[in-house]
Protein backbone atom coordinates (compact mmCIF):
# COMPACT_ATOMS: atom_id res chain seq x y z
CA UNK A 1 0.00 0.00 0.00
CA UNK A 2 1.14 3.53 -0.93
CA UNK A 3 -0.15 6.57 0.80
CA UNK A 4 0.10 9.96 0.93
CA UNK A 5 -1.12 12.78 3.67
CA UNK A 6 -1.47 16.03 2.18
CA UNK A 7 -1.36 18.77 5.50
CA UNK A 8 -2.44 22.57 6.04
CA UNK A 9 -3.94 22.99 2.53
CA UNK A 10 -6.34 25.12 1.05
CA UNK A 11 -8.34 23.11 -0.80
CA UNK A 12 -10.09 24.39 -3.97
CA UNK A 13 -13.49 22.17 -4.87
CA UNK A 14 -17.02 22.56 -5.68
CA UNK A 15 -16.97 26.62 -5.13
CA UNK A 16 -15.59 26.45 -1.96
CA UNK A 17 -11.99 26.80 -0.20
CA UNK A 18 -11.89 24.56 2.39
CA UNK A 19 -8.59 24.96 5.10
CA UNK A 20 -7.89 21.30 5.43
CA UNK A 21 -5.87 18.14 4.56
CA UNK A 22 -6.87 15.22 1.88
CA UNK A 23 -5.52 11.57 3.03
CA UNK A 24 -4.77 8.94 -0.36
CA UNK A 25 -4.28 5.86 -0.45
CA UNK A 26 -3.37 3.94 -3.38
CA UNK A 27 -5.04 5.90 -6.22
CA UNK A 28 -8.11 6.90 -4.01
CA UNK A 29 -8.91 9.89 -2.23
CA UNK A 30 -9.76 8.23 1.66
CA UNK A 31 -10.63 11.44 3.21
CA UNK A 32 -10.93 15.17 2.74
CA UNK A 33 -11.42 16.74 6.16
CA UNK A 34 -10.32 19.74 8.17
CA UNK A 35 -7.51 17.82 10.11
CA UNK A 36 -6.20 14.09 9.54
CA UNK A 37 -3.79 12.61 11.97
CA UNK A 38 -1.21 10.38 10.79
CA UNK A 39 -2.51 6.90 9.91
CA UNK A 40 1.10 4.98 9.83
CA UNK A 41 4.48 5.79 9.56
CA UNK A 42 4.52 4.54 6.00
CA UNK A 43 2.47 7.72 5.13
CA UNK A 44 3.93 10.01 2.95
CA UNK A 45 3.74 13.67 4.12
CA UNK A 46 3.45 16.94 1.66
CA UNK A 47 2.98 20.01 3.78
CA UNK A 48 1.20 22.15 1.95
CA UNK A 49 1.00 25.36 4.06
CA UNK A 50 0.00 28.57 2.58
CA UNK A 51 -0.71 26.31 -1.14
CA UNK A 52 -3.57 25.62 -2.63
CA UNK A 53 -4.77 22.43 -3.73
CA UNK A 54 -6.70 22.02 -7.08
CA UNK A 55 -8.76 18.91 -8.70
CA UNK A 56 -6.08 17.74 -11.37
CA UNK A 57 -6.88 19.54 -14.48
CA UNK A 58 -8.73 17.89 -17.19
CA UNK A 59 -7.65 19.80 -20.92
CA UNK A 60 -10.57 18.48 -23.29
CA UNK A 61 -8.14 19.20 -26.09
CA UNK A 62 -4.49 19.12 -27.42
CA UNK A 63 -2.94 17.87 -30.24
CA UNK A 64 0.52 15.64 -29.01
CA UNK A 65 1.11 14.86 -33.03
CA UNK A 66 1.52 11.15 -32.77
CA UNK A 67 1.84 9.22 -34.67
CA UNK A 68 3.07 10.69 -37.98
CA UNK A 69 4.15 14.00 -36.48
CA UNK A 70 6.13 13.77 -33.89
CA UNK A 71 9.01 15.89 -35.16
CA UNK A 72 6.40 18.40 -33.50
CA UNK A 73 5.56 16.50 -30.26
CA UNK A 74 4.59 12.91 -29.15
CA UNK A 75 2.09 11.61 -26.23
CA UNK A 76 5.63 10.80 -24.04
CA UNK A 77 7.40 14.47 -24.62
CA UNK A 78 3.81 16.40 -24.34
CA UNK A 79 1.98 14.68 -21.73
CA UNK A 80 5.52 15.07 -19.58
CA UNK A 81 4.87 18.53 -19.82
CA UNK A 82 1.27 18.94 -19.29
CA UNK A 83 1.99 17.27 -15.81
CA UNK A 84 4.72 19.81 -15.14
CA UNK A 85 1.83 22.30 -15.72
CA UNK A 86 -0.53 20.36 -13.35
CA UNK A 87 -2.79 18.83 -16.41
CA UNK A 88 -3.59 15.51 -15.00
CA UNK A 89 -6.16 14.10 -18.18
CA UNK A 90 -6.77 15.37 -21.63
CA UNK A 91 -8.45 14.52 -24.57
CA UNK A 92 -6.16 14.00 -28.10
CA UNK A 93 -7.46 15.32 -31.25
CA UNK A 94 -7.65 12.98 -34.33
CA UNK A 95 -5.79 15.10 -37.13
CA UNK A 96 -2.71 12.36 -36.75
CA UNK A 97 -1.16 10.66 -39.59
CA UNK A 98 -2.68 8.57 -40.34
CA UNK A 99 -6.04 10.29 -38.80
CA UNK A 100 -7.95 8.24 -36.21
CA UNK A 101 -10.82 7.73 -38.35
CA UNK A 102 -11.05 4.35 -37.91
CA UNK A 103 -11.53 1.75 -34.73
CA UNK A 104 -8.57 -0.06 -35.45
CA UNK A 105 -6.39 3.72 -35.44
CA UNK A 106 -7.99 4.64 -32.45
CA UNK A 107 -6.84 1.58 -30.72
CA UNK A 108 -3.33 1.66 -32.23
CA UNK A 109 -3.54 5.07 -30.75
CA UNK A 110 -4.53 3.72 -26.97
CA UNK A 111 -2.09 1.41 -27.35
CA UNK A 112 1.24 3.90 -28.14
CA UNK A 113 -0.94 5.61 -25.02
CA UNK A 114 -0.67 3.09 -22.68
CA UNK A 115 3.00 2.74 -23.19
CA UNK A 116 3.91 6.82 -23.04
CA UNK A 117 1.56 8.83 -21.64
CA UNK A 118 2.74 10.55 -18.29
CA UNK A 119 -0.95 11.63 -17.77
CA UNK A 120 -4.73 10.38 -17.83
CA UNK A 121 -5.84 10.02 -21.52
CA UNK A 122 -8.21 9.65 -23.96
CA UNK A 123 -9.01 10.35 -27.80
CA UNK A 124 -11.82 11.73 -29.92
CA UNK A 125 -12.47 10.00 -32.86
CA UNK A 126 -12.51 11.82 -36.42
CA UNK A 127 -15.49 12.47 -38.68
CA UNK A 128 -15.06 12.62 -42.23
CA UNK A 129 -17.27 12.70 -45.29
CA UNK A 130 -16.96 9.04 -45.91
CA UNK A 131 -16.90 7.20 -42.39
CA UNK A 132 -20.25 7.02 -40.90
CA UNK A 133 -20.05 2.84 -40.62
CA UNK A 134 -16.85 3.61 -38.43
CA UNK A 135 -18.49 6.48 -36.71
CA UNK A 136 -21.33 4.10 -35.71
CA UNK A 137 -18.92 1.03 -34.56
CA UNK A 138 -17.09 3.39 -31.87
CA UNK A 139 -17.92 2.29 -28.18
CA UNK A 140 -19.03 5.61 -26.52
CA UNK A 141 -17.76 4.42 -23.09
CA UNK A 142 -13.95 3.97 -24.14
CA UNK A 143 -13.73 7.47 -26.27
CA UNK A 144 -13.96 11.00 -25.17
CA UNK A 145 -16.32 11.74 -28.07
CA UNK A 146 -16.04 12.79 -32.10
CA UNK A 147 -14.26 15.75 -33.50
CA UNK A 148 -15.61 17.14 -36.75
CA UNK A 149 -13.58 19.60 -38.50
CA UNK A 150 -16.11 22.01 -39.97
CA UNK A 151 -13.24 24.52 -41.25
CA UNK A 152 -9.72 23.03 -42.64
CA UNK A 153 -7.07 23.28 -40.26
CA UNK A 154 -3.98 21.22 -39.51
CA UNK A 155 -4.53 17.58 -41.19
CA UNK A 156 -7.28 18.33 -44.04
CA UNK A 157 -10.35 16.67 -42.30
CA UNK A 158 -12.60 18.86 -43.77
CA UNK A 159 -16.23 17.59 -43.46
CA UNK A 160 -18.11 19.80 -45.78
CA UNK A 161 -20.81 17.33 -47.39
CA UNK A 162 -24.11 18.98 -45.75
CA UNK A 163 -25.71 15.22 -46.03
CA UNK A 164 -22.91 13.65 -44.64
CA UNK A 165 -23.10 16.22 -41.94
CA UNK A 166 -26.66 15.47 -41.09
CA UNK A 167 -26.37 12.61 -40.93
CA UNK A 168 -23.62 12.40 -37.55
CA UNK A 169 -25.86 14.61 -36.04
CA UNK A 170 -28.54 12.36 -36.28
CA UNK A 171 -26.72 8.90 -35.57
CA UNK A 172 -24.51 9.49 -32.86
CA UNK A 173 -25.21 10.44 -29.08
CA UNK A 174 -21.73 11.02 -28.52
CA UNK A 175 -20.86 14.31 -27.66
CA UNK A 176 -19.69 15.96 -31.21
CA UNK A 177 -16.81 18.36 -30.76
CA UNK A 178 -16.53 20.97 -33.74
CA UNK A 179 -14.23 23.37 -34.67
CA UNK A 180 -16.04 26.36 -36.53
CA UNK A 181 -15.10 28.26 -40.01
CA UNK A 182 -16.51 28.71 -42.92
CA UNK A 183 -14.17 27.21 -45.30
CA UNK A 184 -15.63 29.40 -48.30
CA UNK A 185 -15.02 32.60 -46.78
CA UNK A 186 -11.63 31.72 -45.57
CA UNK A 187 -11.12 31.26 -48.71
CA UNK A 188 -12.44 34.45 -50.29
CA UNK A 189 -10.33 36.05 -48.10
CA UNK A 190 -7.50 34.43 -48.75
CA UNK A 191 -7.51 34.88 -52.35
CA UNK A 192 -7.79 38.99 -51.56
CA UNK A 193 -4.58 39.11 -49.41
CA UNK A 194 -2.34 36.52 -51.97
CA UNK A 195 -3.37 38.36 -55.41
CA UNK A 196 -2.05 41.40 -53.00
CA UNK A 197 1.14 40.03 -51.40
CA UNK A 198 1.53 36.36 -52.79
CA UNK A 199 2.72 33.88 -49.57
CA UNK A 200 4.50 36.52 -47.13
CA UNK A 201 0.75 38.01 -46.19
CA UNK A 202 1.62 40.53 -42.48
CA UNK A 203 0.55 37.91 -39.86
CA UNK A 204 -1.76 41.01 -38.73
CA UNK A 205 -4.59 39.78 -41.30
CA UNK A 206 -4.73 36.38 -40.17
CA UNK A 207 -7.71 37.86 -37.73
CA UNK A 208 -9.32 39.38 -41.22
CA UNK A 209 -8.69 36.37 -43.24
CA UNK A 210 -10.23 33.94 -40.63
CA UNK A 211 -12.78 36.68 -39.79
CA UNK A 212 -15.57 36.87 -37.41
CA UNK A 213 -17.77 36.16 -39.96
CA UNK A 214 -16.22 32.62 -40.96
CA UNK A 215 -16.31 32.06 -37.09
CA UNK A 216 -20.01 33.02 -37.17
CA UNK A 217 -21.45 31.39 -40.30
CA UNK A 218 -19.87 27.91 -39.35
CA UNK A 219 -20.73 28.05 -35.28
CA UNK A 220 -24.42 29.38 -36.27
CA UNK A 221 -24.73 26.56 -39.19
CA UNK A 222 -23.53 23.84 -36.04
CA UNK A 223 -25.88 24.80 -33.83
CA UNK A 224 -28.81 24.98 -35.83
CA UNK A 225 -28.32 21.91 -36.77
CA UNK A 226 -27.90 20.53 -33.19
CA UNK A 227 -31.22 21.81 -32.73
CA UNK A 228 -32.83 20.26 -35.42
CA UNK A 229 -31.41 16.55 -35.43
CA UNK A 230 -31.67 17.11 -31.06
CA UNK A 231 -27.42 15.95 -31.27
CA UNK A 232 -24.71 17.07 -27.93
CA UNK A 233 -22.78 19.58 -29.49
CA UNK A 234 -19.28 21.37 -28.36
CA UNK A 235 -18.30 24.00 -30.04
CA UNK A 236 -14.26 24.36 -29.46
CA UNK A 237 -12.49 26.92 -29.02
CA UNK A 238 -14.39 30.51 -29.55
CA UNK A 239 -12.44 33.56 -30.77
CA UNK A 240 -15.38 36.19 -31.41
CA UNK A 241 -17.37 37.95 -29.01
CA UNK A 242 -20.13 37.56 -31.91
CA UNK A 243 -20.47 33.82 -31.08
CA UNK A 244 -20.74 33.93 -27.47
CA UNK A 245 -24.31 35.19 -27.76
CA UNK A 246 -25.25 31.95 -29.78
CA UNK A 247 -24.63 30.19 -26.64
CA UNK A 248 -27.68 29.89 -22.87
CA UNK A 249 -26.46 29.81 -19.40
CA UNK A 250 -30.21 28.96 -18.62
CA UNK A 251 -29.16 25.54 -17.54
CA UNK A 252 -27.02 23.84 -15.49
CA UNK A 253 -24.22 22.01 -17.51
CA UNK A 254 -25.37 18.78 -17.00
CA UNK A 255 -28.11 19.58 -18.75
CA UNK A 256 -27.19 21.47 -21.43
CA UNK A 257 -27.08 19.99 -25.76
CA UNK A 258 -24.89 22.70 -26.56
CA UNK A 259 -22.08 23.81 -24.91
CA UNK A 260 -18.64 25.43 -25.91
CA UNK A 261 -14.92 26.36 -25.00
CA UNK A 262 -12.81 29.22 -24.78
CA UNK A 263 -8.77 29.00 -25.14
CA UNK A 264 -6.15 30.25 -22.69
CA UNK A 265 -4.63 31.56 -26.10
CA UNK A 266 -7.91 33.99 -26.82
CA UNK A 267 -8.06 35.20 -23.59
CA UNK A 268 -4.44 36.00 -23.19
CA UNK A 269 -3.16 37.94 -26.80
CA UNK A 270 -5.31 40.01 -28.91
CA UNK A 271 -4.24 41.38 -32.03
CA UNK A 272 -2.30 43.95 -31.07
CA UNK A 273 0.26 41.23 -30.16
CA UNK A 274 1.20 40.22 -33.82
CA UNK A 275 3.60 42.94 -33.75
CA UNK A 276 5.53 41.13 -31.27
CA UNK A 277 4.85 37.55 -31.29
CA UNK A 278 4.29 37.04 -34.95
CA UNK A 279 3.40 33.31 -36.27
CA UNK A 280 4.14 32.23 -32.92
CA UNK A 281 0.66 33.37 -32.05
CA UNK A 282 -0.86 32.60 -35.18
CA UNK A 283 -3.81 29.93 -34.16
CA UNK A 284 -6.93 28.63 -36.11
CA UNK A 285 -9.08 30.48 -35.49
CA UNK A 286 -7.18 32.96 -35.22
CA UNK A 287 -6.52 35.59 -32.29
CA UNK A 288 -8.72 38.64 -32.30
CA UNK A 289 -9.47 41.73 -30.74
CA UNK A 290 -9.52 42.63 -27.51
CA UNK A 291 -12.77 43.43 -27.67
CA UNK A 292 -13.56 40.19 -28.82
CA UNK A 293 -11.15 38.66 -25.81
CA UNK A 294 -13.18 40.86 -23.21
CA UNK A 295 -16.90 39.29 -24.66
CA UNK A 296 -15.04 35.74 -24.31
CA UNK A 297 -13.98 36.80 -20.57
CA UNK A 298 -17.62 37.81 -20.19
CA UNK A 299 -18.98 35.07 -21.25
CA UNK A 300 -16.83 32.72 -19.37
CA UNK A 301 -17.69 34.41 -16.29
CA UNK A 302 -21.35 34.41 -16.77
CA UNK A 303 -21.21 30.48 -17.82
CA UNK A 304 -22.22 30.93 -21.32
CA UNK A 305 -18.47 29.63 -22.14
CA UNK A 306 -18.56 26.18 -20.14
CA UNK A 307 -14.53 25.28 -20.61
CA UNK A 308 -11.29 26.47 -20.64
CA UNK A 309 -8.98 24.57 -22.80
CA UNK A 310 -5.54 24.60 -24.26
CA UNK A 311 -5.89 23.42 -28.39
CA UNK A 312 -2.02 22.64 -27.34
CA UNK A 313 -0.60 21.89 -30.94
CA UNK A 314 3.12 22.56 -30.76
CA UNK A 315 5.08 23.15 -34.63
CA UNK A 316 8.72 23.42 -34.63
CA UNK A 317 10.72 26.54 -35.09
CA UNK A 318 11.50 25.80 -38.58
CA UNK A 319 7.78 25.73 -39.51
CA UNK A 320 6.69 28.44 -37.40
CA UNK A 321 9.60 30.88 -39.10
CA UNK A 322 7.63 30.07 -43.24
CA UNK A 323 5.88 32.77 -44.54
CA UNK A 324 2.80 33.20 -44.22
CA UNK A 325 0.98 30.65 -46.15
CA UNK A 326 3.25 27.97 -45.21
CA UNK A 327 3.73 29.11 -41.29
CA UNK A 328 1.07 26.40 -39.30
CA UNK A 329 -1.19 27.26 -36.77
CA UNK A 330 -1.03 26.28 -33.73
CA UNK A 331 1.44 26.38 -30.42
CA UNK A 332 2.28 24.50 -27.39
CA UNK A 333 0.59 25.29 -24.10
CA UNK A 334 -0.27 22.60 -21.56
CA UNK A 335 2.54 23.36 -19.41
CA UNK A 336 1.32 26.87 -18.70
CA UNK A 337 -2.18 27.21 -19.14
CA UNK A 338 -2.63 27.10 -14.95
CA UNK A 339 -0.23 29.53 -14.71
CA UNK A 340 -1.55 31.77 -17.07
CA UNK A 341 -5.40 31.32 -15.85
CA UNK A 342 -3.88 31.99 -12.21
CA UNK A 343 -2.48 35.55 -13.81
CA UNK A 344 -5.83 35.94 -14.51
CA UNK A 345 -6.87 35.57 -10.94
CA UNK A 346 -4.32 38.12 -9.49
CA UNK A 347 -5.23 40.62 -11.64
CA UNK A 348 -8.60 40.19 -10.42
CA UNK A 349 -10.62 38.82 -13.76
CA UNK A 350 -11.82 35.61 -12.01
CA UNK A 351 -11.64 32.89 -8.79
CA UNK A 352 -9.56 30.00 -7.60
CA UNK A 353 -12.81 28.56 -7.50
CA UNK A 354 -13.93 29.43 -11.35
CA UNK A 355 -10.88 28.39 -12.65
CA UNK A 356 -11.66 24.94 -11.11
CA UNK A 357 -15.26 24.83 -12.18
CA UNK A 358 -13.69 25.51 -15.86
CA UNK A 359 -10.54 23.83 -16.24
CA UNK A 360 -11.71 20.91 -13.56
CA UNK A 361 -15.14 20.16 -12.34
CA UNK A 362 -17.01 20.98 -16.09
CA UNK A 363 -14.79 18.94 -18.58
CA UNK A 364 -15.77 15.77 -16.08
CA UNK A 365 -19.48 16.82 -16.18
CA UNK A 366 -19.80 17.60 -20.25
CA UNK A 367 -17.64 14.28 -21.49
CA UNK A 368 -18.70 12.29 -18.06
CA UNK A 369 -15.52 11.14 -16.89
CA UNK A 370 -15.79 8.65 -14.33
CA UNK A 371 -14.52 9.82 -10.45
CA UNK A 372 -12.40 12.62 -11.98
CA UNK A 373 -12.44 16.55 -11.60
CA UNK A 374 -13.24 16.63 -7.70
CA UNK A 375 -11.50 16.49 -4.57
CA UNK A 376 -13.75 13.75 -2.65
CA UNK A 377 -13.37 10.98 -0.99
CA UNK A 378 -13.98 7.44 -3.40
CA UNK A 379 -12.56 9.41 -6.17
CA UNK A 380 -8.93 8.94 -8.39
CA UNK A 381 -6.31 10.97 -6.73
CA UNK A 382 -5.14 13.42 -9.19
CA UNK A 383 -4.59 16.56 -7.88
CA UNK A 384 -2.06 19.88 -8.24
CA UNK A 385 -0.73 21.98 -5.55
CA UNK A 386 0.10 25.56 -6.52
CA UNK A 387 2.13 28.08 -4.63
CA UNK A 388 0.35 31.49 -5.78
CA UNK A 389 3.27 33.22 -4.83
CA UNK A 390 6.36 32.29 -6.68
CA UNK A 391 7.42 33.99 -8.91
CA UNK A 392 9.26 32.27 -12.16
CA UNK A 393 10.21 33.17 -16.03
CA UNK A 394 9.33 31.31 -19.02
CA UNK A 395 12.61 30.33 -20.26
CA UNK A 396 14.15 28.11 -22.84
CA UNK A 397 15.62 26.33 -20.46
CA UNK A 398 12.33 25.51 -18.38
CA UNK A 399 10.32 24.52 -21.48
CA UNK A 400 9.52 20.87 -21.10
CA UNK A 401 8.07 20.92 -24.71
CA UNK A 402 9.60 18.85 -27.92
CA UNK A 403 9.24 21.85 -30.07
CA UNK A 404 11.25 23.77 -27.36
CA UNK A 405 9.63 27.49 -27.52
CA UNK A 406 6.41 28.57 -25.61
CA UNK A 407 4.15 31.87 -26.72
CA UNK A 408 4.99 32.88 -22.86
CA UNK A 409 8.83 32.72 -23.14
CA UNK A 410 9.61 36.10 -21.41
CA UNK A 411 6.52 35.93 -19.01
CA UNK A 412 6.68 35.86 -15.72
CA UNK A 413 4.40 34.43 -13.43
CA UNK A 414 3.40 35.01 -10.28
CA UNK A 415 2.01 31.39 -9.79
CA UNK A 416 3.98 27.85 -9.54
CA UNK A 417 2.88 24.18 -9.81
CA UNK A 418 4.86 22.37 -7.04
CA UNK A 419 3.57 19.50 -6.84
CA UNK A 420 1.22 17.26 -9.35
CA UNK A 421 -0.14 13.68 -7.74
CA UNK A 422 -1.83 11.16 -10.33
CA UNK A 423 -3.34 8.39 -9.42
CA UNK A 424 -1.98 9.16 -5.90
CA UNK A 425 1.67 8.97 -7.16
CA UNK A 426 3.91 11.89 -6.87
CA UNK A 427 5.40 12.48 -10.59
CA UNK A 428 5.53 16.48 -10.26
CA UNK A 429 8.01 17.31 -7.31
CA UNK A 430 9.41 20.66 -7.29
CA UNK A 431 10.54 21.31 -10.79
CA UNK A 432 11.23 17.50 -11.56
CA UNK A 433 9.20 15.10 -13.25
CA UNK A 434 9.06 11.36 -11.88
CA UNK A 435 10.20 8.81 -14.38
CA UNK A 436 7.24 6.91 -13.55
CA UNK A 437 4.47 6.77 -16.41
CA UNK A 438 1.44 6.75 -14.27
CA UNK A 439 -1.77 7.90 -16.80
CA UNK A 440 -4.46 5.52 -17.49
CA UNK A 441 -7.41 5.65 -19.79
CA UNK A 442 -9.92 7.92 -18.59
CA UNK A 443 -13.29 5.83 -18.56
CA UNK A 444 -16.98 7.16 -18.78
CA UNK A 445 -20.06 7.06 -17.00
CA UNK A 446 -22.11 6.49 -20.02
Amino acid sequence: MSAILIKNAKIVNEGRILDGDIYIENDIIKEVDTSISLKSSNVEVIDADGKYVLPGIIDDQVHFREPGLTHKGDIESESRAAIAGGITSFIEMPNTNPQTTTVKKLDEKFAIADNKAFANYSFMFGGTNDNLDEILKVDKKTVAGLKLFLGSSTGNMLVDNPEVLEKIFSSTDMVISVHCEDEATIRSNIKIYTDKYGDDIPIKYHPIIRSEEACYISSSKAIELAKKTGARLHVFHLSTGKETHLFSNKLPLKDKKITSEVCIHHLWFSDVDYDKKGTRIKWNPAVKTSKDRDELWKALLDDRIDVIATDHAPHTNEEKNNPYTKAPSGGPLVQHALVAMLEAYHSGKISVEKIVQKMCHNPAILFQIEKRGYIKAGYFADLVIVDLNNPWTVKKDNILYKCGWSPFEGTTFKSRVTQTILNGQLVYNQSKVSTKKAGRRLTFNR
